[in-house]
């Protein structure tokens, strides 16, 4: 009875933030501007040509065959600056161009153009010695701090910490945008296509310019799903680390929490739908178009068994069924369950997801 009351506790403490984030107007919503556009319409089709390496557009003159995709990397060029170093550590922060090609790249804002990273790593073992894992965002986490504090400890096992900025956030965030609250749909897509192309080439680079170890790739919420498609897509085992993450954004916008953050009237306003669209018609649109983020549809990462998701009992953002279809779309993989809801877990659990990063890089 007492471990019942709380997890109700912790999924009542989910609700009452979303609450007085979302229900109280305190922050403004998401997708504000609308669907996209013809943004959406191209974003779509790159979405679609993630899952099965064809070009969803009848006027392409080039097919590109699913046996070569997805196509290698983009090699990048990293410029960097010690921030700070100690006989046992080093942080430096460096930038590159955006690796996405040219049509991807023309969708994104200009201030997304240049992506930033920091790397924290051991100074005291050789690369070859060492595993890195890239650690991307989750809703609304700009910079790099948090994700530095929860690789910091990792230092003593040999474990060297990336951290992306992704698009649409921090210093690459747009200046329309307040916070996190993406203007369009079409920037969802847009924020995971180009954070996945990123990726891609910084393993490239902490592989042949770094020469470290082992790798993986992990997230908390909607940096989980873009790690899983990364893992997918990878052509070499990596570890892969979802923490707190649904299957699908569909998931989180039209199930979760963040469905009362979501600016339905104005999407219902949009020109891309008919007039006289109802409240459910939109909804149906958010699922169809979101559903493109289902991850199920992925390939299973190269090693499954480095796979280890780290899931709430109590999530009001991500509900229980959305991770089990993740894990029985890639058997193999484990799931790890830890007592609280999204907001408490991504508090109180650093240790459990240090100790899953540690037990995925040792299966590789």
């Amino acid at each position: 009875m007492v471990a019942l009351n709380v997890g109700v506790a912790h999924y009542w403490l989910d609700h009452a933030y979303g609450a007085l984030m979302h229900r109280m107007k305190l922050a403004p919503p998401f997708f504000a501007k609308g669907w996209g556009g013809q943004k959406l319409e191209l974003l779509e089709r790159i979405a679609r040509q993630l899952v099965n390496g064809q070009e969803d557009d009848e006027s392409s003159l080039v097919q590109v065959p699913a046996a070569n995709w997805p196509p290698p990397p983009l090699p990048i060029t990293l410029h960097w600056r010690t921030v700070w170093e100690t006989p046992s550590a080093r942080l430096q922060e460096g930038a590159f161009f955006t690796p996405c090609d040219e049509q991807l790249r023309n969708a994104l804002p200009l201030e997304s153009y240049i992506a930033r990273v920091a790397l924290l790593t051991p100074r005291n073992t050789h690369p070859a010695n060492t595993s890195c894992i890239i650690h991307l965002a989750g809703t609304g986490d700009h910079g790099f701090q948090r994700r530095l504090k929860l690789g910091a400890p990792l230092l003593k096992d040999d474990i060297a910490t990336m951290v992306l900025e992704s698009p649409f956030y921090g210093d690459r965030r747009p200046k329309q945008q307040r916070g996190a609250k993406l203007l369009c749909v079409s920037d969802l897509l847009l924020l995971g296509r180009a954070t996945i192309e990123e990726t891609r080439a910084l393993l490239r680079w902490m592989k042949e310019e770094m020469g470290f170890n082992k790798l993986g790739v992990c997230g908390l919420s909607m940096g989980g799903v873009h790690a899983a498609m990364v893992g997918s897509l990878h052509p070499t085992p990596l570890a892969v680390l979802p923490f707190l993450a649904p299957h699908s954004a569909a998931v989180a916008f039209c199930e979760g929490i963040l469905q009362y953050g979501t600016a339905w009237d104005a999407l219902m306003q949009d020109q891309v739908l008919n007039s006289g669209t109802t409240l459910e018609q939109v909804r149906e649109r958010m699922r169809a178009v979101l559903g493109l983020t289902d991850v199920t549809k992925f390939p299973a990462p190269k090693k499954p068994e480095a796979v280890i998701f780290v899931s709430a009992t109590n999530d009001g953002y991500i509900p229980r069924h959305s991770v089990l279809e993740f894990q029985r779309a890639w058997p193999g993989s484990e799931v790890r369950w830890v007592t609280g809801g999204h907001v408490s877990s991504y508090i109180f659990h650093n240790k459990e997801f240090r100790k899953a990063i540690k037990d995925a890089i040792s299966r590789l």
